[in-house]
């Protein structure tokens, strides 16, 4: 029977989760562990270390005003998904995190544990990149079009830390997949987002990694300027 042993901390902050993975280059964060567990499990990785970030209240937290929804890496996809705020307020990206997984998945899965592995047919990127969203880290602010690089793949360093992100509240903005009838995962996803300064939309599910389709932005861009809706 396969096995191995690793090391669990459960982190008090950020500073100390930053801390265990510049003292061991083979530890991980743990979030809600959707993704990092079956890896584990497949033999794909074999971290020394697993530290928990999910008990960091500063990474918990979720803020709404009229311009911007901040939401901590740790949230999970359920309170996304139900919190008044943001149904509000961004109701698209609420409904989006309604639609990732099966209720279990939602119970667990964070969104900075999403982005992190930038999976590519998973949901929150497409939000992200749609809404034009900023990915704060424990070092610096990433723009969502400099954050995904490819599959499996973002600009985070390997002990960057990803401490929430700023959804700018737009005009408009919805999400609709066509899903695995098995885990959900979008097949295709679309994210549209009418900002100010146009429309942004972002594609998952149909690359290595979430991208931005030019030729849809303008036709909807042309739409919007002869009916004035979307």
């Amino acid at each position: 029977m396969y096995s191995y042993s690793f090391d669990y901390e459960r982190a008090a902050d950020a500073q100390a989760a930053v801390a265990a993975l510049q003292a061991d280059s083979d530890a991980k964060y743990l979030g809600g562990g959707q993704s990092m567990l079956p890896t584990m499990r497949l033999r794909l990785a074999q971290p020394t270390k697993l530290v928990d970030i999910t008990r960091i209240a500063a990474l918990k937290e979720i803020r709404v005003d009229s311009q911007t929804v901040s939401i901590g890496a740790a949230v999970c996809h359920a309170d996304v998904a139900e919190h008044d705020g943001i149904q509000r307020s961004l109701p698209g990206l609420a409904e989006l995190a309604g639609m990732i997984g099966d209720r279990q998945v939602r119970a667990r899965g964070t969104l900075g544990g999403s982005l992190a592995n930038d999976d590519p047919a998973a949901d929150y990127p497409a939000a992200v990149l749609a809404l034009g969203a900023t990915v704060v880290t424990d070092r610096r602010r990433i723009a969502a079009d400099d954050f995904f690089v490819g599959m499996y793949e973002t600009a985070l360093e390997p002990d960057e830390l990803i401490v929430a992100v700023e959804f700018p509240v737009p005009e408009k903005s919805a999400y609709e997949k066509f899903r695995n009838p098995a885990s959900q995962f979008a097949l295709v996803g679309v994210f549209v987002a009418k900002r100010a300064d146009g429309v942004r939309v972002a594609v998952t599910g149909a690359a290595p990694s979430v991208f931005r389709p030019s030729a849809l932005e303008a036709a909807f861009e042309l739409m919007y300027d002869a009916t004035g809706n979307l």
